[in-house]
Parts: structure tokens; C-alpha cells; sequence
């Protein structure tokens, strides 16, 4: 991976100035700010409780993308990430990769996951993130047309394989020094890892004068 002067993702910036019009961000704009990402796809070991419990204890908001599975199962969990003022994202209904759908089929990925939580929650949802990443033009402008914003990463780490969760140190280390202006974090709910070395990471990044957004 190549990095700027800033330590920014080049292939970040690439994407950002190539496919930015579709109201897609790959990397915010320089400034001392960092967000943190979410994504909540088929978890069972319960683990964004935790997650929100650090945040509320280091008064930190984040995005968290939910998929119709999870917000099926965990209704408790998707009522509090809204009522503690978090910012509940779109990861589809079924987690199809988008570009293999027709347009058809990607306005109801995203439509019936956005009416579903409206429906149940009172809660008009307007970050998308694509599953697994993936993306095309067409797809983006889909979500564009829908009233999205596509929300993807410049950083992402191997945290989500609940069988090879990596170290903590290694896990908080790399996740710390990867930091850089507008970055955008993806970690999973999943993980346990990341459970276990949040706290510390936004500990360091604020003394480092990072605005957590």
C-alpha cells in the first residue's frame, strides 16, 4: 500500500477524485478528524453492545452499517445505536455484491433494508456502504439516485475471520499507525479483537489531537 506524505492511502485519494461526483467517499478531506466505521453483517457473540458501551465511555460517535439480518435479530442493539446518537448505515438487505445486480435488483437491496428500518424504527437511514466493497459506476449512481451517500474505507485491516482474530498488540498497533487526515475506519462488529483494543485506540488518537467523528 502507498502512502502520501500524509500517510494517506494513494489508492484512497485515486478512488476519491475518480468516482467522488456519485457522492461516494473513500477518504474525507484533510483535517485532523477520523471516523469510525462499522460494519454489522451476520454477528452472534453480541459484540456491538460492547462496541457502544466504549463509545458512550469516551464520548465517541460512529457509523455502524447494519444488514436486514442484523437488524432483525438484534432490534435492542439497532434502538440503542440510534438513541445514542450514532449514525445507522445501509449494508443491504441479503449482502449481494452490487455490480452482479441488475438495476432493479440494487434499488431493492437498498430500498426494502431503508423502508424496513423507517418502518420500524422511525429512523430515515442515508449512508450506504456496499457489500464486500464492491462497486461500479453504475452502482454507485444507483445509490446516488436512491438519496445515498456510498461511504467506503481507507483503512480496513483481517479483523473479521472470528477463527484468526489477530493479536492485540499487533491488532492496536497497526490500527493506531495507520491513522491519517479523513481517514475512514472499517472494522467489524464481529471481531473481538477490536473490541478489546478500542478503548486504547481512541485514547491515543485524541491525545495525538485526532478529532473522533
Amino acid at each position: 500500500i502507498h502512502m502520501d506524505e500524509f500517510n494517506r492511502p494513494t489508492a484512497s485519494l485515486y478512488a476519491q477524485n475518480t468516482y467522488g461526483q456519485h457522492d461516494a467517499y473513500f477518504i474525507m478531506p484533510e483535517s485532523n478528524s477520523i471516523y469510525l466505521t462499522f460494519d454489522l453483517g451476520y454477528e452472534f457473540n453480541n459484540n456491538t453492545p460492547k462496541i457502544l458501551d466504549v463509545l458512550k465511555e469516551k464520548n465517541v460517535k460512529a457509523v455502524f452499517f447494519a444488514t436486514l439480518d442484523f437488524a432483525k435479530r438484534n432490534p435492542d442493539t439497532v434502538r440503542r445505536i440510534i438513541d445514542e446518537g450514532h449514525v445507522l448505515g445501509n449494508h443491504s438487505a441479503n449482502h449481494y455484491s452490487m455490480p452482479t445486480l441488475s438495476i432493479d435488483q440494487m434499488e431493492y437491496e437498498i430500498m426494502f433494508m431503508h423502508n424496513y428500518i423507517k418502518e420500524n424504527f422511525g429512523y430515515e437511514m442515508w449512508l450506504f456502504r456496499p457489500p464486500t466493497g464492491a462497486f461500479s459506476d453504475r452502482s454507485l449512481c444507483v445509490t446516488q439516485n436512491l438519496g445515498y451517500k456510498t461511504i467506503s474505507w481507507s483503512f480496513a485491516y483481517l479483523d473479521y475471520d472470528t477463527n484468526n482474530q489477530p493479536a492485540y498488540t499487533d491488532a492496536l498497533n497497526r490500527v493506531s499507525s495507520a491513522a491519517h487526515p479523513g481517514a475512514i475506519y472499517l472494522l467489524h462488529g464481529v471481531s473481538n479483537t477490536n473490541v478489546d483494543i478500542l478503548p486504547a485506540f481512541i485514547d491515543s488518537k485524541q491525545k495525538k489531537n485526532y478529532s473522533i467523528d
